[in-house]
């Protein structure tokens, strides 16, 4: 399993970001997290395989919203992270 913290740059807020990343995270079996933040960006939290973080980075990446921009992604391995159960979209 990999763990991994993510904070999204760009056009991310306003454009159903957060819950077209949780319709990819669905689809590839990762559980975790998405919240925006205060700052414009958008942070995730996600749990999976270590191909299905692959496909699950290059998607975000990517943008899975049409309207989305993603400019910049910090990604970092965390293995402190919670095991969750689903993905869930917050605040």
């Amino acid at each position: 399993m990999r763990k991994v913290r993510m904070n999204v740059q760009g056009r991310v807020q306003g454009v159903g970001f957060r819950y077209m990343t949780k319709m990819v995270a669905d689809q590839l079996q990762i559980n975790g997290t998405v919240r925006n933040e205060d700052d414009g960006s958008v942070s995730i939290e996600a749990v999976g395989s270590f191909d299905a973080m692959d496909a699950f980075i290059k998607k975000v990446k990517d943008s899975p919203t049409p309207s989305g921009r993603v400019t910049y992604v910090d990604i970092q391995d965390d293995p402190l992270i919670e095991n969750y159960t689903s993905f869930k979209v917050t605040n």
